[in-house]
């Protein structure tokens, strides 16, 4: 059964689903699952994001580390906290849009499934040491995760088809549709994943082109980490406004490393955005934040309007060229103006310049790297004695040395920063890692 809205009232109706979707339906699964009758008549999608929110890899992401290494300070957002406001910030925005809400919110809770401890600098870490077997990315390790890892159903010749999501919301994930290329960091699918992405593209235009839904996942994504990373700096001490608004030069070198990091624009537009930027009264909290109740309720309807702003702009402007839909899949792509875009990136930009980079913290991430480094290489050595129930048959089972190195890549991305430090402490005896959380 699929529930569907009365247009004129919006009442929840039950209506009969189909027959099994064909080759090409957005609704198919890989593999075929017998009919579910649960006296709720939940539509596909719906059993997605389920399978998303109550999977083992979501839960992890509660001590992943977003921006903030995950556990030292309680205000701080994790890759889970990040997940979630991720996926409402695109359900919304799907739904003006007349994208399917479930869709989009299975990708935003899903989309961070595969970052690695440490955030994108255990990202790097891995990416290194996994250069015989393809390297690694968190977007490729994503979609590894959710076809093949977690478990949750079984193919027909016993292996694991992970959550076994439908062609739409898997396809939804998919912001980096393509295999790794020479020069380009992003990418979506390692080698050996191949099969499994050629079949969810099925249906869709070919090239690179993204669904829409994996558009309006990737814009609320981008929104997310501009706004709430900067609130998190600002709380946290790390970020103030003073000197971009009394220093020139230092306005420059941060227009240098957005132009360099994430923007296409050159340092003199985004010069002019930046000063625009910092004279929107929309700012104006941010400027002596005490952390007082009303000083943080000030700086949370300073993110309110900012998240407010990027998503109505990117619905218009949407709207304005492809009208009011509603759309889906293929049928319109998202457009955000090149003011907000360039808006989001400046944010970026601030947590990039002023947290990532604050002083002191370089030395934390090459003992972070040196975690990583030891672990892929105590874990090859000792394997399959030392992996997880999970991942030792999958060792086992591997053909060549490029499989089982894989193996032991995914059994390291697939730990916490916590059980990162305690595998470590556990496996290599001592631990280099400093200030970094402790089990407790």
């Amino acid at each position: 059964m699929a529930r569907q809205r009365d247009q004129a009232g919006g009442r929840l109706t039950v209506q009969p689903e189909p027959g099994r979707p064909g080759v090409d339906d957005p609704a198919e699964r890989r593999v075929e699952e017998p009919p579910k009758d649960s006296g709720y008549g939940r539509s596909p999608y719906e059993r997605d994001r389920a399978r998303v929110l109550h999977s083992a890899a979501f839960r992890r992401l509660a001590t992943k580390t977003q921006v903030h290494t995950a556990g030292t300070d309680d205000f701080l957002r994790t890759r889970l906290t990040h997940s979630l406001e991720v996926a409402q910030i695109a359900r919304e925005m799907g739904a003006r849009l007349g994208c399917d809400p479930d869709v989009v919110d299975t990708a935003g809770l899903a989309h961070d499934l595969g970052h690695p401890p440490f955030g994108h600098n255990g990202e790097a870490a891995l990416d290194q040491l996994a250069a015989a077997c393809g390297g690694f990315e968190g977007n490729a390790q994503t979609l590894r995760v959710l076809t093949r890892l977690e478990a949750k159903v079984l193919g027909p010749d016993g292996s694991s088809a992970g959550l076994n999501l439908t062609r739409a919301s898997l396809d939804a994930v998919a912001k980096y549709p393509w295999p790794r290329r020479p020069g380009q960091r992003k990418f979506g699918v390692y080698a050996d994943d191949r099969p499994v992405f050629d079949w969810l593209r099925t249906g869709g235009p070919g090239g690179d082109r993204c669904c829409l839904e994996a558009q309006v996942m990737d814009w609320a994504d981008d929104v997310a980490y501009s706004v709430h990373d900067v609130e998190d700096g600002i709380h946290g001490g790390y970020v103030t406004l003073h000197p971009l608004l009394t220093d020139p030069d230092e306005r420059a070198a941060l227009c240098a490393d957005v132009a360099a990091t994430y923007s296409g624009e050159s340092p003199a537009d985004l010069g002019e955005v930046l000063v625009d930027l910092l004279a929107d009264p929309v700012l104006a909290p941010l400027a002596g934040y005490d952390g007082s109740h009303r000083a943080q309720a000030a700086l949370k309807a300073t993110t309110s309007v900012l998240t407010g702003r990027f998503v109505s702009a990117a619905v218009a402007a949407t709207q304005e060229r492809f009208g009011v839909g509603p759309h889906r899949r293929y049928a319109a792509d998202l457009v955000v103006p090149r003011s907000i875009r360039a808006r989001c990136a400046l944010l970026k930009g601030i947590a990039l310049r002023y947290v990532l980079r604050r002083p002191g913290a370089r030395g934390r991430y090459e003992r972070q790297r040196e975690v990583i480094a030891d672990l892929v290489a105590v874990l090859a050595d000792r394997a399959p004695d030392a992996l997880d129930p999970v991942f030792a048959p999958l060792w086992r089972a591997a053909p060549d040395d490029a499989a089982r190195l894989r193996v032991v890549v995914d059994q390291v991305a697939s730990l916490t920063d916590p059980a990162a430090v305690a595998w470590h402490t556990r496996l290599v005896g001592g631990t280099p890692v400093g200030d970094l959380p402790k089990l407790g």
